[in-house]
């Protein structure tokens, strides 16, 4: 049977339309574009060029002699020089225009590249680098990746998802651009999100990369450097709001789902607060989305949380929870925090909600302020009288987990810090806004304000530190561990529907992989080195989670999940051409 269902089933758990993943990879395929592409087009052909790499038998057969060197290469050295020729630069921006040209040229070989050197290339093709790139987008761009969909487009947006060459789209990441990282309003320059988001569904998620669609939705900027930049390649107006962009989206909802089908995921990406609530909970019914930022985070993180249990001691239920951030992230991670509190204790969340307490740029969130807060913020506002300031926030609340999603960088002050040691003996202090510039504290203040004590973890990477001749390991708390995994889980189960068992389900899948090794350096997260198999354990308990709830559509279910999904996952070995 689950033969049967792999044939059923190609690699990325996609329509493979010209039977590239069916062959096994010692069988040829054929390189198809409109026709078969042959010469100089395949050499420029991304998705089937091979540089160097094409064979003696591959050259005579393509019309390849004298378009390239007599030479004859292997991939494994194309990914050797390169490797050192992407480590001779000395800016981190530079590394990344030089991965997205690879991209541009040999898909396979970029894809190789970032599987084989993830722990050193993810900084560059997403956070913290990605960030840098956005805000100079217009000044680096050279050919579009992905749909840019402007208010130019409104009525005709079926027609222009149309104009994408890929029929089999099984992943889609939109952004409007309006809150990217924390660098704000960026417009149409935040398609780097999407392009970069998409590169790590299939490097560390194995979804295929043809079944990938980057959307940027361009309905203005607010950002007025933007708009009087001359390299600025957005619509030159301030954002629509208000019923002309929630009609503009509906219209771009309808048409995905119209093109696509019911199965085609949607990730929402760094839209603001004020949109990526509403638009959350009002498709997450009758589409099958996901807001990273406010479940993927919310799911990472208490991954997280999970796994430190061993180092801190007691259950969830046991510690206190403080957040520096009352956005889409702070008040996404604190509704999972509460739920997985509430299915472990049988107690209603209402009731695990008081164990967690935000901090938002008026205050600590109390009954008191129920009449001026926000809806999404309403539910966190416990009895206690105001206070000010995260130090009074922490004297009060006594919190053991301190976590922040501000958004300001060096908020988590050697007083918040001291503070929190001296209240516990192993305090866990989270600093998780984007990027590097941002974070609440980096890693050597945090265990140097400690006095080595703290379990630390951060959204952007940070090195390990040695503090009184000890070496600790800080943690990433990257959404990249989860959402690849995650997709992939929706995708090759054929879910229709994303519900909240699902993200805790995945936690719980990432939180499994940490060992004790990992416990014995202060780590709460698994090295990415082991990305691919963390991915494949969160895509299987993410399906068998989708088929338990009946919402999976690929039937009859594989007999073993992980298996299954590694054997779905897109390699980018080369292969050999007829």
């Amino acid at each position: 049977m689950e033969s049967t269902l792999k044939e059923q089933i190609p690699a990325g758990g996609v329509e493979d339309v010209y039977g590239e993943d069916c062959a096994t990879e010692d069988q040829c395929i054929t390189p198809w574009t409109i026709a078969v592409s042959s010469g100089y087009n395949l050499l420029r052909d991304p998705r089937y060029n091979k540089g160097l790499a094409f064979s003696e038998r591959e050259r005579d057969a393509h019309y390849l002699r004298g378009l390239l060197p007599p030479v004859v290469s292997t991939q494994e050295l194309q990914e050797k020089k390169l490797m050192q020729s992407i480590r001779q630069y000395d800016l981190p921006l530079h590394k990344y225009v030089a991965m997205m040209e690879l991209e541009e040229r040999n898909e396979r070989l970029f894809y190789k590249l970032l599987i084989d050197n993830v722990e050193e290339l993810l900084p560059i093709v997403y956070t913290p680098t990605v960030g840098e790139a956005c805000q100079k987008y217009g000044s680096l761009f050279k050919r579009p990746q992905g749909l840019y969909i402007s208010l130019k487009e409104k009525g005709r947006i079926l027609e222009v998802l149309k104009n994408w060459p890929e029929r089999s789209i099984q992943v889609i990441v939109v952004t409007d651009g309006e809150r990217i990282l924390g660098l704000g309003d960026l417009g149409c320059q935040g398609m780097g999100i999407p392009v970069g988001k998409l590169a790590l569904y299939t490097a560390l998620g194995g979804v295929r990369p043809s079944a990938c669609l980057p959307i940027t939705i361009d309905v203005g900027t607010n950002n007025e450097k933007l708009l009087n930049d001359e390299f600025y390649i957005g619509l030159r107006q301030n954002r629509a709001t208000g019923q002309e962009y929630y009609d503009f989206l509906h219209e771009f909802m309808s048409a995905v789902k119209q093109n696509y089908g019911e199965k085609i995921l949607i990730q929402f990406e760094d839209f603001a607060n004020h949109n990526a609530f509403e638009l959350l909970a009002k498709y997450r019914t009758t589409h099958l989305v996901f807001n990273d930022d406010i479940q993927g985070t919310a799911s990472v993180v208490l991954a997280g949380l999970i796994a430190s249990l061993k180092l801190l001691g007691g259950a969830l239920c046991d510690h206190t929870f403080l957040f520096l951030g009352a956005g889409e992230a702070g008040t996404g991670i604190a509704e999972l925090i509460a739920l997985e509190i509430s299915k472990k204790t049988n107690t209603p969340v209402e009731e695990t909600r008081r164990k967690i307490w935000l901090v938002d740029s008026k205050g600590l969130i109390v009954s008191g302020r129920k009449g001026t807060l926000q809806a999404f913020k309403k539910p966190w506002a416990h009895e206690h009288e105001p206070v000010n300031n995260l130090l009074d926030a922490v004297k009060a609340v006594k919190p053991s987990v301190l976590i922040g999603t501000s958004g300001v960088g060096r908020t988590f002050t050697k007083e918040v810090v001291e503070a929190m040691a001296s209240m516990n003996e192993r305090p866990l202090i989270m600093a998780l806004s984007n990027p590097t510039s941002q974070a609440e504290c980096t890693a050597e203040e945090a265990y140097t304000w400690s006095e080595g004590r703290a379990v630390f973890a951060s959204g952007s990477p940070f090195p390990s530190f040695e503090y009184n001749e000890k070496l600790y390991f800080p943690g990433q708390a990257n959404n990249c561990y989860i959402f690849p995994g995650f997709g992939f889980g929706l995708v090759m189960s054929g879910t229709i529907r994303v519900h909240d068992d699902m993200l805790l389900a995945a936690s719980e899948a990432l939180a499994a992989q940490v060992t004790d090794e990992h416990y014995a350096k202060g780590m709460i997260y698994p090295p990415f080195a082991d990305i691919r198999k963390i991915s494949a354990h969160i895509a299987a308990r993410v399906a068998a989670k989708a088929y338990e709830l009946g919402v999976a559509t690929r039937l009859p279910r594989p007999a073993d999940l992980v298996k299954y999904a590694e054997s779905c996952m897109y390699t980018p070995n080369y292969r050999s051409y007829r």
